[in-house]
């Protein structure tokens, strides 16, 4: 039994030493041909590359025993329940509650706001109130995003539509918006989605379209994460508009 143990956590490690193995190469490649120096540190790099090897195999551990069950029995319970309500109000909800205490979304937003006082578009006093106005916008967009992402699988909606729709929205509204805010809103669709959301997301979608008579999961399950990208471009662009 120990040895069956030892044997699938050294697969395990194994397998999340040949993922980080690319960055590895480049890195080493730079530092040594092109810069044709020395590592510094030699020895903590390579104890911080044993945690992050580590660290890896136990996340991508923790995603197949525990986030991914999850998501996969809660919209199980929840069609099985029979309230299209509550699963759609917890969509909504597990968007919104993910994406509000986001640290990338906090930091890009505390800076925007500082960005904003320095170059005279907003008064001081508002700064905060600015940042967090960033926030609560993206996150009442990758809420409403899993919601229609949801919506999506049980109307049985191809998902071209709603991407194709989306985008070109984005293009309309990036016409119109201050060019104060394009960048924030490009880049606030690519820090929405975190790394406990992008799994329990992915798996409440996959369970959803595995319960649901005449889904497939392969073809409905995905394609949340594309309408929380997608989402908070548009309703940033909106902010802005009525900020600035």
């Amino acid at each position: 039994m120990y040895l069956k143990l030892v044997g699938k956590i050294a697969r395990k490690l194994r397998t999340a030493f040949f993922d980080l193995l690319p960055i590895i190469a480049v890195v080493s490649f730079f530092q040594i041909a092109i810069l044709q120096q020395p590592f510094p540190n030699l020895f903590e790099i390579l104890v911080g590359l044993v945690f992050v090897v580590l660290g890896l195999m136990l996340f991508v551990e923790g995603l197949e025993i525990g986030l991914f069950p999850i998501g996969e029995n809660l919209s199980y319970a929840l069609v099985k329940k029979g309230n299209m309500w509550w699963l759609l109000t917890f969509s909504f909800l597990l968007g919104f509650s993910t994406t509000i205490a986001e640290p990338t979304l906090i930091a890009i937003a505390n800076e925007a706001g500082e960005i904003a006082v320095e170059s005279d578009l907003i008064l001081s006093e508002f700064e905060s109130s600015y940042a967090f106005g960033l926030r609560l916008s993206v996150a009442t967009s990758v809420g409403l995003a899993i919601l229609i992402g949801m919506w999506r699988i049980i109307k049985g909606w191809p998902i071209y539509y709603l991407i194709i729709g989306g985008y070109l929205m984005v293009i309309a509204m990036t016409l119109f918006a201050p060019e104060e805010i394009i960048g924030i809103a490009y880049d606030a669709g690519g820090v929405t989605t975190s790394t406990i959301t992008v799994p329990l997301v992915t798996a409440l979608g996959v369970g959803l379209a595995s319960v649901i008579e005449g889904r497939s999961p392969l073809a409905d399950g995905f394609g949340l994460i594309a309408f929380a990208s997608l989402l908070p471009m548009i309703f940033v662009m909106g902010y802005g508009m009525i900020v600035f």
